[in-house]
């Protein structure tokens, strides 16, 4: 009789899980551990605590602005840095372990350099060191670019050669390696080790009272990752969903359940508000003056993001005397590039005045269904009315509602919210769950 193949599990260790010797040690005792109930592994880390940070500043105390594919290939190197030392410590352990680069495990990616997505993955090397025995660690953040070099006038077959290079893929970009190659390999499980338990309710750091959710659906975690929680990165959960990976958020620090992220065919009979999310990286602009015209909100937005600057929430406001207001969210730190870019259409597009704030942030609720049920939206706003906060914007979706308020007032909104919709109350199981869950 042929002998059933053992299960494979890609596991995900984030920056702090693996920051320092006795932490890797640790992670290093866990994968073993799994190892010895006879799964295959292939494991992706992140780049130690706060390596990437410190990589960034070194850049910025070097030049202001540098170029971006060196920047990539320096960036990448903290995840090379951990990859290594765990698959180390698993060797010191008596474990055969071997550390790829995201690029050696096949990963490839389109050559945007700092916010790359991933192109494809040959899981060929991976399965054949899996076959040898081995723990695969993959360096995760990153992959390998394939472009054509520009002909050379000493090269009649320069335009046959392909230059590899590496690019990254944004910031929480290690979830999205960890989903991929899951996605990729057939992996029977995806786990996400991190610094929390699983995903709760709202940041439990400012609710106290913030439950951990046992099971989350795809859309639902999309919007909070979306809106500003950082547990798990908007790309890979998009990932989860189209391949229908189930993700696994766990605690590296200790064994207790987690949080399953899949397809949730209940999502409808659980409460409908499941969750809140805040985000501070967040700056205001209103365009004041707009002349009232077609066109013009396309030569705004199209500069924008030809430069890769996610706009988020937009409102005109009705106009008058042939013109309008306009005003849009971005992230903070693109303020500065955004401005440079927006300045000139002062004088170009004839507006009165461009203005800014970054002293605002944005706070959301979640849930399937809210905007099907009616006064949730009633509830959320007099919630921060009574709370003396002001809304300045106001965005939805299908299962969200988002505001712009003062950030110095967000953690009483978190608070407030999360007590005007019970989101401390555990859920009761929805009728027919059992036989869902057998």
């Amino acid at each position: 009789m042929r002998a059933m193949p053992n299960p494979l599990v890609v596991m995900k260790f984030g920056g702090s899980s693996v920051a320092g010797a006795e932490r890797i040690k640790r992670v290093a005792r866990r994968i073993a551990r799994e190892r010895t109930n006879g799964s295959d592994l292939v494991v992706v880390v992140s780049a130690m605590g706060d390596t990437t940070d410190e990589l960034l500043a070194l850049a910025a105390a070097i030049t202001d602005d540098p170029d971006p594919r060196e920047l990539d290939v320096l960036l990448a190197t903290g995840e090379h840095q951990s990859a290594t030392l765990v698959s180390m410590a698993l060797q010191a352990m008596g474990v055969a372990a071997i550390s790829l680069t995201g690029p050696q495990a096949g990963i490839t990616t389109d050559g945007r350099y700092g916010k790359a997505r991933i192109a494809g993955i040959d899981p060929r090397r991976v399965r054949a060191e899996i076959g040898a025995g081995k723990v695969v660690i993959v360096a995760g953040f990153q992959g390998m670019s394939v472009a054509p070099l520009e002909a050379m006038d000493n090269s009649p077959t320069a335009s046959d050669v392909h230059a590899a290079e590496m690019t990254t893929l944004g910031r929480g970009g290690s979830d999205t390696t960890a989903v991929a190659l899951a996605a990729q390999l057939g992996a029977d499980r995806c786990q996400i080790f991190t610094d929390v338990k699983g995903i709760y309710t709202a940041d439990p750091r400012i609710a106290d009272d913030a439950r951990q959710l046992p099971v989350i659906g795809y859309e639902e975690m999309m919007e909070l990752a979306n809106q500003g929680a950082q547990v798990m990165q908007v790309r890979a959960v998009e990932l989860g969903w189209v391949n229908d990976v189930v993700i696994e958020v766990l605690s590296s620090f200790e064994d207790a359940p987690g949080t399953l992220i899949k397809e949730d065919l209940l999502v409808e009979q659980r409460n409908k508000v499941r969750g809140l999310a805040h985000d501070r990286n967040v700056a205001k602009i209103t365009l004041v003056g707009v002349p009232d015209k077609p066109g013009l909100a396309r030569s705004v937005f199209g500069p924008l993001a030809d430069a890769g600057i996610n706009v988020d929430m937009i409102v005109q406001n009705v106009g008058h005397g042939g013109s309008t207001d306009l005003s849009f969210t971005i992230p903070r730190v693109e303020l500065a590039k955004a401005k440079r870019l927006l300045e000139p259409m002062i004088r170009d597009l004839g507006l009165a005045d461009i203005t800014t704030d970054s002293s605002v942030a944005k706070i959301s609720i979640v849930g399937a269904g809210i905007q099907n049920a009616p006064g949730y939206a009633a509830r959320m706003f007099g919630t921060l009315a009574d709370e003396g906060i002001n809304i300045e914007m106001i965005s939805t979706s299908e299962i969200r509602i988002t505001t712009i308020i003062a950030e110095d007032r967000v953690e009483d909104a978190v608070r407030a919210l999360h007590a005007a919709f019970e989101l401390e109350q555990p859920e009761s199981e929805p009728a027919g769950a059992a036989a869902a869950a057998g």
